[in-house]
């Protein structure tokens, strides 16, 4: 027991200290409230709009599956160390464990809770058949940026091309 004596005087030092401090500032500190310092953000930048309400949830998802990774890791790296004196049973937990772990990771895949962005939507053929035509041509579709108020030549004929005449 007296092994412990070293960590439980630390341990109540710190606790000590940290009770010490908080009335001393408390005590000392001066407390001039104002609105800044009551904003939200208290970083001298006034917010301009107001917090979103909710935040998305597969944010917290994405969160959870990468502390379930870290666990994973966790469970398995001692098995791996010292398989052969753990035995059958910490194979079979191992194994459960990687399973069901697999299990919620591909339902999740396939809810959708690793694709990020907008919503893909499906393009319609007749309005893309529309802007495919055969009288369209590179010199027709491409706009040129930046030849405001110059001549541009072209490389086939050496005739001047007013810029966005396209």
């Amino acid at each position: 027991m007296s092994q412990y004596l070293p960590i439980v005087v630390l341990m109540l030092l710190g606790i000590v200290f940290g009770v010490l401090s908080l009335l001393a500032s408390r005590l000392l500190g001066p407390r001039r409230p104002s609105a800044a310092k009551e904003a939200p953000y208290e970083c001298g930048i006034v917010p301009t709009r107001e917090p979103p309400e909710r935040f998305p949830v597969s944010f917290y998802i994405v969160a959870m599956l990468f502390i379930m990774f870290d666990i994973e890791i966790i469970f398995i790296y001692p098995y791996a160390v010292s398989r052969g004196a753990l035995g059958a049973y910490a194979f079979w937990a191992v194994l459960l464990f990687s399973v069901v772990f697999f299990l919620t990771f591909v339902y999740e895949v396939a809810r959708g809770g690793l694709d990020w962005g907008p919503v893909q939507r499906y393009r319609s053929l007749e309005r893309e058949a529309a802007m495919v035509s055969p009288e369209r041509s590179a010199t027709s579709t491409i706009r040129r940026v930046g030849g405001e108020g110059r001549v541009i030549e072209t490389q086939r004929a050496n005739e001047p091309i007013e810029p966005n005449a396209a």
